[in-house]
C-alpha cells in the first residue's frame, strides 16, 4: 500500500459530543435544511461537518517534527477535538455572527494547513480568510457525494470552503442539491430586485434596529440574504394573485358573536355505508373525535344521529359532556356510530373498490385570539368545498407497494386521488402562477438566470404545499396543527384528514411554506466556493475529477423506496420546472430501472442486483478517488436475520461484500447516533445510529489469513472495541450489534483473503456470524461483573422469565452464584416449593427501598419502571436519577445490566421489553446528570 498521511478520522474523534449535538440538532427547525423540502433518512449536519473536517485534517502523529512526543500529539489532537466540538454546534452555521464566522474560518484554515503541509506549499495567512478560501479553491480536492440525497454532505463541504460536487439518480434529490449548493453562490452578496426592497439592506426585517449602526463598508445583503428577500416578496405576490382567483372557495367562519374568523383548516372523515339493513347511514371513519387536547381549550366533535333523514351530522362541543372514546376504524374492523354494528376491514376495502365511499366535514378550525377556535360544520362551508372542480390534475399511478403505500389497498391508486378537488385547484393555481412570477422578476430588472432561480425555490414551496395540502394530512390534536403526508418514509392510509386554508396565517398556509424555504436560504453559508449538482447513475458515472475525496451515504438496501416516494413531488414539480430543467424532468416519473434498491416487487433476484450495482459503484469510486485521503461511508441497517449458524444481516452483508470486492479496506469505524427524522417514540426498538466506515484502498499484495488467524485477531481486538463502544461512547444497546460490525470488519478487510484450512473462502456472511458470536460472548462476560443476586436473577430469567420454577432448581442456581434464596425476598417470591422473579409491576415508586442497599437488578427495574412512558406513576428521568443517587457508585452496574437485558429480549424478539431497556441506556447521561442534583425531595 502506498504511503499516505493518516487523517484525524483514522485515529480519534470526539464521538460522544458528535452524537450529542446530532441528537440536539433533530429538535431544531427554523432555518434548518430539513425544513427546506421533504427528503427521507437524512443524516445530521453536525456529523457530516465533523466527518468532513476529520477526513481532511492530518492526525498529529503524522508530524513528529512538530509534535515529537506522545503527550504533544495528544495535546494537539485535543485541540482539534475542541475545535470540532465548537464547529458542529448548530449556532456555528449562522455566519452572520462574528463568533460563528471565526470558528468556520479556523476550520477552513486547519484544512488548508494540512494540504499545504503535504504539498510543501506556503501556508495562507490565517488572518486573511479570503486568502484561505482562494487557496482551498485552487488546491483542495473536491468533495464528491455520488448519493447526495438531501444534500447535507455537499452543503457541509461547501461550508468548510471546499468545492462540493453532488450527484444522484433521483431528480428531486438533484433539485434539492442545486437549490442548496449550486444556485446560492451564483448570487452571493447580491441585493434583491423586488421593488419593495431596501437596496442598502439597512432597514429590513429583524435587522431594522441593528441596520442603523452598520458601517458603510459592511456588506448589507450578506450571502443569499437578498435571494431570500426576493423569495418572500414574490411568494407574497403569488398569494395575492391566487387569493384573487380562488379566494371565494375559502370562506371565513361566522362566530357566535356575529364576527368572522379566518379558517385554519377543515376536518373531514371518510365515510362508507353501514351494512346493517336496519341502519344504512353513511358511517364516518375516524381515529378520534378529539379536536384539541390542549389545557383550557379541549374540544371534540360529537356525531348526532338524524334518523328522520337517516344521516349523521356533527356538532363541536367542549368537555362539558362525555367525550366519545376510541376510534371507529382500525386495521381489523370498523364500527358504525349510529347502530354499533362492527364489520371487518375487508368490508371497508370492498366499499372502496366499488367507489362506494365519501367524505364528510366534521369540524372547522379557525384563528382566534391566541388560541384555536373549533366550530361545527355549516352548509355554506360544505357547499363551497364541494363546489370546487379542478381542470387539471397530476397524472400517474401510485406504486403497488402495500408496505409503504397502504392507500392502494383501499383503491387509492392514482396520485391525484391523494387530494380533494379544492386542494387540486389550489395547487394548480399556484403552479400556474410560476410563469407569471418569472415575467415579474425579469421586469423588475433581473436576468433570466436569476428569475429561474427564484422560480426554483417557489416551485419547492409548491412541493412543500403538496405535502401539507392533501387528503392524507392529519390534524394533530395534541399540538393543534396540521401534519404533513410524510410523517413516515411511507404514505399510510388515514381516515380523518385536515384540509388546510392556504390563505390563513396559521399552520401550513402558503406563506408558511415560503418562510421555511427563505429561512434556510438566508442561513446558508455565505462566503463559499462553487458547488455543482448533477443527475447521474452512481454505478456508471463519476462527475468529480482530479481525485475527489469521497464522503457519501449510500442506499440502505431496501429501507427507503426513494424513487417511489419522490414521485409524489415529481408529478407536481415536473410541470412547474420542466422548462427550466428540461433534462432533469424529461421522464414522466423518477427513474426506477436504474435505482439501487433491493426491491423484490420490482427486480428479479433483487439482492444480487443490489450487491452487483453497489460493488460496481464502489469500484468506480476506488479507481477515481484520491489516494491521499480516506473515503468515508455512512451506513445504517439493523441486524435482523436469525440463521442456524448465528445472526447475520442481509443489508450489512451486501454492503460489506461490495466494499471487500471493490478492494477497500476498513481502517476506522465510528458509530454515531445521527439517524434523522425518527417519528417513533423514544421507547421504540428502532435503530438510532449510523456507522461511519472509513476506508482506504486495500493493497494489491495484502496478506491472506487462515480462518484461525482471523478468529484469533477478532477475539483479541473486538472485545476492546466493544468496551469502548459501551463504556466510553455509550452506544445504545439497539445499536451495539451493528456498531460492532465496524471494528470486526476492520479485522476481516485487512486481509486479501481469509480461507479455511481446506482452502474454502470465509465469506462476509461467515465473518458477520463470528462477529456476532464475539458480541454475545462479550455480554456473557459482562454479566460476570454483576453482584451475585443480579447474576442469579439473570440466569433464572433466562430459563424461566417471570414464570415460577422449582425451589430446588432455584437453590442449586443460588448456591452456584454464592447467594441464598432466602436472602433475595426483594427480588423473588418463594412459596409452596416454587420460586418466581418479581415482574416490573413490583418495582413501582410506592415500594420502599431495600434495606442494606439495592442490587443492580432491583435498581435496573426500578429505573426502567420510571422510564416506561406507558406508566403514569413513573417519574421519568427525575425518578430514575433518584434511584441512581441512592445506588451511588454502584449505578454503573445498572447500565451494564440494562444492556444485557436488551440483548436477551432482542434475541427473543420481545421488542416492547427490549425497547424499555434500550431507552434506559440511551437516557443514561441525563439520568446521571439528574443523580448529581441535591436530594431535595423524599424519594418515592
Amino acid at each position: 500500500m502506498p504511503a499516505y498521511t493518516k487523517k484525524l478520522i483514522e485515529v480519534d474523534l470526539p464521538l460522544a459530543e458528535i452524537s450529542k449535538e446530532s441528537k440536539r440538532e433533530r429538535a431544531i427547525r427554523h432555518g434548518h435544511p430539513s425544513t427546506f423540502h421533504q427528503w427521507w433518512a437524512r443524516l445530521s449536519l453536525s456529523a457530516c461537518r465533523a466527518v468532513l473536517f476529520a477526513s481532511l485534517v492530518d492526525d498529529p502523529s503524522e508530524h513528529t517534527d512538530e509534535f515529537p512526543t506522545t503527550e504533544e500529539q495528544d495535546a494537539e489532537r485535543a485541540r482539534l477535538h475542541k475545535l470540532i466540538v465548537e464547529l458542529i454546534k448548530w449556532e456555528t452555521t449562522d455566519e452572520r455572527q462574528p463568533s460563528s464566522r471565526r470558528i468556520i474560518e479556523q476550520a477552513r484554515y486547519e484544512i488548508a494547513r494540512s494540504i499545504a503541509r503535504s504539498s510543501g506549499d506556503e501556508l495562507p495567512d490565517r488572518e486573511q480568510p479570503d486568502s484561505v478560501m482562494r487557496y482551498l479553491d485552487s488546491n483542495a480536492k473536491p468533495i464528491y457525494d455520488p448519493f447526495a440525497g438531501g444534500g447535507y454532505i455537499p452543503l457541509e463541504a461547501q461550508r468548510l470552503g471546499l468545492h462540493a460536487v453532488a450527484s444522484d439518480l433521483n431528480p428531486i434529490a438533484v433539485l434539492i442539491n442545486k437549490a442548496l449548493i449550486e444556485l446560492p453562490p451564483k448570487f452571493h452578496n447580491c441585493p434583491p430586485v423586488n421593488p419593495d426592497a431596501d437596496q442598502t439592506g439597512m432597514f429590513t426585517g429583524k435587522n431594522v434596529g441593528r441596520g442603523r449602526n452598520r458601517k458603510p463598508e459592511q456588506i448589507p445583503w450578506r450571502g443569499a440574504a437578498g435571494l431570500a428577500d426576493d423569495i418572500r416578496y414574490y411568494g407574497r405576490w403569488m398569494r395575492e394573485k391566487a387569493l384573487e382567483r380562488i379566494g371565494h372557495l375559502y370562506p371565513k367562519a361566522n362566530l357566535p358573536d356575529g364576527s368572522e374568523a379566518t379558517v385554519i383548516a377543515w376536518i373531514w372523515a371518510r365515510t362508507i355505508p353501514c351494512p346493517n339493513p336496519a341502519c344504512g347511514v353513511k358511517m364516518p371513519l375516524t381515529k378520534t373525535f378529539q379536536l384539541s387536547k390542549k389545557r383550557n381549550n379541549r374540544h371534540w366533535t360529537k356525531p348526532i344521529l338524524d334518523r328522520a333523514n337517516n344521516r349523521i351530522t356533527f356538532e363541536v362541543q367542549n368537555h362539558a359532556t362525555e367525550v366519545p372514546v376510541g376510534d371507529t376504524v382500525n386495521r381489523s374492523r370498523a364500527i358504525c356510530v349510529a347502530c354499533g354494528s362492527t364489520m371487518p376491514v375487508a368490508y371497508v376495502k370492498e366499499q372502496s373498490s366499488i367507489k362506494n365511499t365519501g367524505e364528510q366535514m366534521i369540524a372547522i378550525v379557525a384563528e382566534g385570539n391566541r388560541k384555536r377556535l373549533f366550530l361545527s360544520p355549516t352548509d355554506k362551508h360544505i357547499g363551497l368545498a364541494l363546489e370546487a372542480e379542478s381542470t387539471r390534475r397530476p397524472s400517474g399511478e401510485m406504486p403497488k407497494r402495500s408496505r409503504d403505500f397502504t392507500p392502494t389497498v383501499h383503491s387509492v391508486t392514482q396520485w391525484h386521488q391523494l387530494f380533494s378537488e379544492r386542494q387540486l385547484v389550489a395547487l394548480t393555481t399556484f403552479s400556474d402562477l410560476l410563469a407569471e412570477v418569472r415575467t415579474e422578476v425579469t421586469e423588475d430588472g433581473a436576468d433570466s438566470k436569476y428569475a429561474d432561480a427564484v422560480c426554483t425555490y417557489l416551485a419547492l414551496a409548491i412541493g412543500r404545499s403538496a405535502n401539507a395540502w392533501s387528503k392524507f394530512s392529519t390534524w394533530q390534536n395534541a399540538g393543534d396543527f396540521v401534519s404533513s403526508v410524510f410523517k413516515l418514509q411511507a404514505i399510510p392510509m388515514v381516515w380523518d384528514f385536515a384540509e388546510v386554508n392556504p390563505f390563513s396565517h396559521s399552520t401550513n398556509n402558503w406563506m408558511a411554506q415560503i418562510d421555511w424555504i427563505a429561512n434556510v436560504i438566508r442561513r446558508l453559508p455565505a462566503n463559499v466556493n462553487r458547488g455543482t449538482a448533477h443527475q447521474a447513475d452512481a454505478s456508471t458515472t463519476i462527475y468529480a475529477t482530479n481525485g475527489p475525496v469521497i464522503v457519501t451515504d449510500p442506499p440502505y438496501y431496501d429501507n427507503v423506496a426513494y424513487a417511489d416516494l419522490s414521485d409524489f413531488f415529481y408529478v407536481w414539480l415536473r410541470p412547474a420546472l420542466r422548462s427550466i430543467y428540461p433534462d432533469l424532468f424529461a421522464g414522466i416519473s423518477t427513474p426506477k430501472d436504474e435505482e439501487m434498491i433491493a426491491e423484490p416487487t420490482r427486480f428479479e433476484n433483487s439482492r444480487n442486483r443490489f450487491e452487483k450495482l453497489l460493488t460496481k459503484t464502489l469500484r468506480l469510486i476506488r479507481n477515481n478517488c484520491s489516494p491521499e485521503f480516506p473515503s468515508s461511508i455512512f451506513y445504517a441497517y439493523k441486524q435482523q436475520e436469525e440463521e442456524r449458524a448465528g445472526r447475520t444481516s442481509t443489508g450489512w452483508e451486501t454492503m460489506l461484500t461490495a466494499l471487500v470486492n471493490a478492494q477497500f479496506q476498513i481502517v476506522g469505524t465510528w458509530p454515531m447516533r445521527i439517524a434523522g427524522g425518527r417519528v417513533r417514540a423514544a421507547n421504540s426498538n428502532a435503530l438510532a445510529s449510523s456507522v461511519v466506515l472509513v476506508c482506504r484502498s486495500r493493497a494489491e499484495d495484502a496478506p491472506s489469513a487462515t480462518r484461525r488467524e482471523f478468529l484469533d485477531a477478532l477475539e483479541r481486538e473486538l472485545p476492546v472495541a466493544l468496551t469502548r463502544l459501551t463504556h466510553e461512547a455509550h452506544i445504545a444497546p439497539v445499536d451495539l450489534a451493528q456498531s460492532a460490525i465496524g471494528p470486526g470488519m476492520e479485522v476481516y478487510s485487512r486481509y486479501g483473503a481469509v480461507e479455511t484450512i481446506s482452502g474454502e473462502p470465509v465469506t462476509v456472511r461467515d465473518a458477520l456470524i463470528e462477529i456476532n458470536r464475539v458480541v454475545d460472548k462479550f455480554h456473557q462476560q459482562e454479566s460476570g461483573a454483576l453482584d451475585s443476586e443480579s447474576r442469579f436473577c439473570l440466569d433464572w430469567h433466562d430459563e424461566h422469565g417471570f414464570a415460577p420454577g422449582s425451589y430446588g432448581e432455584a437453590n442449586t442456581l443460588a448456591q452456584a452464584n454464592n447467594v441464598a434464596v432466602g436472602s433475595m425476598s426483594a427480588l423473588i417470591t418463594a412459596r409452596q416449593g416454587s420460586v418466581q422473579l418479581h415482574d416490573m409491576d413490583a418495582y413501582n415508586p410506592d415500594r420502599p427501598l431495600t434495606l442494606g442497599g439495592m442490587t443492580a437488578w432491583e435498581g435496573c427495574f426500578r429505573m426502567a419502571y420510571h422510564m416506561d412512558p406507558n406508566r403514569e406513576d413513573g417519574d421519568t428521568v427525575r425518578g430514575a436519577g433518584a434511584i441512581a443517587r441512592a445506588l451511588g457508585s454502584d449505578a454503573d452496574s445498572v447500565e451494564r445490566l440494562a444492556r444485557i437485558l436488551y440483548q436477551r429480549y432482542d434475541t427473543r424478539n420481545d421488542s416492547s421489553r427490549a425497547a424499555l431497556f434500550n431507552n434506559l441506556v440511551t437516557s443514561w447521561d441525563d439520568i446521571m446528570d439528574e443523580s448529581l442534583k441535591p436530594d431535595t425531595e423524599k424519594l418515592l
